[in-house]
């Protein structure tokens, strides 16, 4: 296996080689999310943004994994990840934008553009050299790589910066100007809220509750046990209205879903590419220790935070930016006080929390993060 491994490298070695021979395209935008698994987070809204109001001025190019899956998505041309033709694109294109760490197979060129928009606003878990001692070895290798490849990192508040100046090997210029993905969720789009329900066949009248946890290192199940019905009737009490339960799960869970999700009114949309979507069309968001809570909150809707294991994962998992009780949501340990607080939920503390939160972080996210990245990337191909 290692003499197929060694002979696969120096075969993507010399195809990057040859191709880094040829001249780059100014005006090519090489984007990627999750190493081609979706289309989807930051670069995806910057894609969308630039295809909208600047159709003839870039070249646009997405690597997928499985690019017949995305054959409707118009306004950008499409290449499978780790074939010849990828390896082209990505040598000749002037921008590169992903939300990951990249890997030894993308080799930088002296005139190429990196920029590097990660795949959370803000983050509960810390992160890279914060939580070092917690990562794969060959992942810090990696990252630190990366690092010296980049030349512009995506900021959605002061907060963030400060903790990418100190934690991710990199002293290059950060912009403060939001996140993508964020824009739709500051600018509330009642097109797309139709358009996103009428894809999963959720009547336009129905309210929306999204849960959205993330994985456990332990891959326990059980602090999953959402009472879907419970929980909806506390909902119908308190804010009136017929609603319809989603449910997130990580994609570590995708063949654990059908254990998970169950019940009337309880729709599972663990495969849906888009989390931005499901966000700007949720009226209540559940979640735990997700970053996603830090975008949900840009729609001052109510947020709260099942953590039925908060001792364990504190003690086992990642250390924490915040406690959880430094938060603006409401926290709970079982069912009984997740419908509890739903009964009592207060929406003028909530708020007023929010405000207070957002003012501490040092928020940058006014909904233009697009439009600002935009020019700048103009620059850069155009100069």
């Amino acid at each position: 296996m290692e003499g197929v491994a060694k002979i696969k490298s120096f075969i993507i070695t010399s195809i990057i080689r040859i191709f880094n021979c040829l001249p780059i395209r100014n005006n090519k935008i090489f984007l990627y999310s999750y190493y081609g698994s979706q289309y989807g987070c930051s670069p995806k809204y910057i894609s969308e943004y630039i295809v909208k109001n600047y159709p003839d001025k870039y070249d646009i190019v997405w690597a997928f994994n499985d690019v017949k899956s995305k054959e409707s998505i118009q306004g950008i041309r499409k290449v499978k990840i780790m074939s010849l033709k990828y390896f082209y694109e990505l040598c000749t294109s002037k921008v590169i934008i992903t939300n990951f760490r990249t890997t030894e197979t993308f080799k930088k060129r002296n005139n190429q553009y990196y920029i590097q928009t990660w795949h959370s606003s803000l983050r509960l878990k810390q992160i890279e050299k914060d939580a070092e001692d917690t990562l794969p070895v060959h992942y810090i290798k990696m990252a630190k790589e990366d690092s010296k490849k980049l030349d512009l990192l995506i900021s959605g508040c002061k907060f963030s910066t400060d903790i990418f100046k100190r934690a991710f090997w990199y002293d290059g210029e950060i912009f403060e100007h939001g996140t993508p993905r964020n824009d739709i969720l500051v600018k509330s789009d009642s097109n797309l809220n139709d358009m996103v329900k009428e894809k999963l066949k959720i009547d336009k009248d129905k309210k929306i509750i999204l849960y959205a946890p993330t994985f456990r290192k332990n891959n326990n199940l059980e602090i999953y046990n959402i009472d879907y019905s419970k929980i909806i009737n506390k909902l119908k009490d308190k804010f009136g209205g017929e609603w319809v339960f989603l449910v997130k799960l990580h994609p570590h869970l995708v063949s654990k879903s059908d254990e998970l999700v169950y019940g009337k009114y309880v729709l599972d949309v663990t495969k849906y590419d888009d989390i931005q979507e499901l966000l700007s069309i949720a009226d209540v968001l559940i979640s735990d220790y997700s970053s996603l809570m830090f975008d949900f909150a840009l729609t001052k809707k109510p947020c709260f935070l099942y953590v039925p294991d908060l001792d364990e994962y504190i003690e086992n998992d990642r250390g924490l930016y915040f406690y959880i009780n430094e938060l603006p949501f409401i926290s709970v340990r079982n069912n009984d006080e997740l419908a509890s607080e739903i009964t009592n939920f207060d929406s003028d503390k909530y708020d007023k929390d929010l405000k207070s939160f957002s003012s501490k972080i040092g928020s940058f996210e006014i909904g233009k993060c697009s439009e600002e990245l935009e020019k700048k990337i103009s620059k850069v191909c155009f100069r």
